[in-house]
């Protein structure tokens, strides 16, 4: 990892921890608020620890993106969990096969950029 990019890592992980600190939620319940605010730091911990080995240039970069979005998507809707993907019920494939492995290959390629880490770490 670049100096430069470890700089970045080590700005997106003060920033998502001064999100934390200043975070309100939106219905405005103290004990809805501290909830969010442990869910932030607790899920910034588990995957910036996660991804520490990772030394690909282009995971990195992957990571980065994905952290970025997260952070956006959580700062405009004010909701900080990861927001769930609509994606069509594969009740059309059949159950082996070809069509199978091709629907679940799309499903996989659809999956937005924020969601990427989110089934592995829960």
């Amino acid at each position: 990892m670049t100096s430069a990019t470890r700089q970045e890592v080590l700005g997106l992980y003060r920033k998502i921890f001064q999100i934390a600190k200043n975070w309100q939620s939106a219905s405005g319940q103290i004990e809805e608020t501290m909830r969010e605010k442990e869910y932030i730091r607790n899920e910034a911990r588990t995957l910036f620890r996660k991804n520490k080995n990772v030394t690909d240039p282009k995971l990195i970069k992957q990571c980065i993106e994905e952290c970025e979005a997260r952070i956006e998507i959580g700062l405009h809707y004010n909701i900080p969990y990861p927001r769930p993907i609509h994606l069509p019920p594969m009740g059309l494939a059949h159950k082996q096969g070809r069509m199978l492995r091709h629907q679940e290959k799309l499903r996989k390629i659809s999956k937005p950029i924020y969601l990427k880490s989110h089934d592995e770490v829960s």
